[in-house]
């Protein structure tokens, strides 16, 4: 019989996984794939990235960038396997998908410690033993069901869009440049598709009277503000799109110096730069009208789709009313919590929750005391927001500074970012000597 149970094999499952098993507990793992996959799902390979292949920013003065490198103080798989697959993306952290999750497969799958159980678990499990569910934003409806059941809360939901990806050979490199935001001392990481006015106008029409996948009868949609479907933001106003992912800011013609109306960026996929994906272009559109539409962006005219956008459903729990600081459910202790179910959003926000549940579960099954990290630390802050908010106005969250504690002093903005790493890594070390 293992020592932990977990239940998932996404970024969260296998952090958890990883952790727990690197302090010594017998681990069983359990993942559906491939006797199911999900709406989103395609790859047998654990770890599958479904949405961007950007982790954020890397920079250790962003919140993100933070959140990373706690990360790697407490030896996360993840950030590992991310920084060991990174693809040129400038100041970002962008992996190439299939060898990411290649590397986390092949680690977990090789460790001692961990027994990948390829089954679909319908209900939670009544454990003595420490359980980690960390099945994502796609949990099947008889799990949700189980887990509903459990906590007597209904689940709530809001519905999360994939960009598409294009085929680097089907791009006009005639029409589109290279260049990153900002950064004139070498061509940089993106590639750049610049739009007139008028082409800018012609596009927006065209958006704005496009056909969408239909939503079912049953269902609300609740979307994410930090991830909402193009088309959805161009219904807000004719310049949304200017002052959001097609801002052309920064981005001036490095020939030319002639600077567009409106820029679409492109992101590098994989380390071969075979595919990019279009950046901020989550979208709901049907297929038909996808290839329509985006083929009207310069540059962009001969487009081989090598997958198109689409949208699933991301549930979550109220966790300030489910969890404890520990990502323990209040009703079962036992159980754990992790991923974005838990209430968090993002791919590094979901495996950080996954590295504090195989921790925790790792020392409640070794009858240790369990401590969450300071609220001044990126972690922390997480745990805060997840189990300090307002019930009725939850909702999940990227992390960023507003979710931390005041500094309670002057800061010049910008130094306040490196400050608070400073600060955070400094509380991140006293904690992990408190935890040894």
């Amino acid at each position: 019989m293992s020592d932990v149970l977990i239940i998932g094999g996404g970024l969260a499952g296998c952090e958890a996984a990883w952790q727990a098993a690197e302090r010594g507990l017998s681990v069983d793992l359990y993942e559906m794939k491939p006797t199911r996959f999900s709406p989103a799902h395609e790859s047998e390979l654990l770890a599958e990235l479904v949405c961007s292949n950007s982790l954020r920013s890397n920079a250790i003065g962003s919140a993100v960038g933070l959140l990373k490198e706690e990360m790697r103080q407490l030896d996360s798989l993840i950030i590992r396997a991310a920084d060991a697959t990174a693809v040129p993306a400038g100041s970002a952290l962008a992996v190439d998908r299939l060898r990411f999750a290649g590397y986390i497969s092949q680690i977990i799958g090789e460790h001692a410690k961990i027994t990948i159980i390829r089954r679909e678990m319908t209900e939670l499990p009544l454990s003595d033993i420490p359980v980690i569910l960390a099945t994502g934003p796609l949990t099947s409806e008889a799990m949700t069901a189980s887990l509903v059941a459990l906590t007597g809360e209904k689940h709530l939901a809001f519905y999360d869009a994939i960009a598409p990806i294009i085929s680097a050979e089907s791009l006009d490199m005639d029409i589109i440049y290279r260049k990153s935001r900002w950064d004139d001392d070498n061509p940089g990481d993106y590639l750049n598709c610049p739009m007139s006015e008028e082409e800018y106008a012609a596009f927006i029409e065209m958006l704005g009277s496009a056909r969408t996948v239909p939503l079912k009868s049953f269902e609300d949609t609740k979307y994410f503000e930090g991830c909402l479907p193009i088309e959805v933001m161009c219904e807000r106003g004719k310049d949304t799109l200017r002052f959001g992912p097609m801002k052309p800011v920064g981005l001036a013609h490095p020939e030319t110096g002639k600077v567009a109306h409106a820029v679409v960026q492109l992101r590098a996929e994989n380390l071969g730069e075979t595919m990019y994906n279009l950046v901020g272009f989550q979208t709901k559109l049907t297929y038909r009208e996808q290839e329509r539409i985006f083929r009207t962006i310069p540059g962009l005219e001969q487009a081989e789709f090598v997958r198109l956008g689409s949208i699933h459903r991301n549930t979550f729990i109220c966790a300030p009313e489910l969890l404890d600081s520990s990502l323990q459910m209040k009703k079962r202790p036992s159980l754990f919590l992790a991923g974005q179910l838990s209430g968090v959003e993002g791919y590094v926000e979901s495996a950080a929750m996954g590295l504090l549940a195989g921790m925790n579960a790792a020392r409640l099954a070794c009858g240790k005391q369990i401590s969450a990290p300071p609220s001044a630390t990126a972690l922390g802050a997480l745990i805060h927001h997840l189990t300090e908010s307002d019930p009725a106005r939850f909702q999940p969250s990227n992390v960023n500074f507003g979710l931390f504690p005041p500094l309670g002093k002057k800061i010049r903005k910008k130094e306040r970012g490196g400050y608070r790493a400073q600060l955070a890594l400094e509380e991140l070390e006293r904690w992990k000597s408190e935890q040894e």
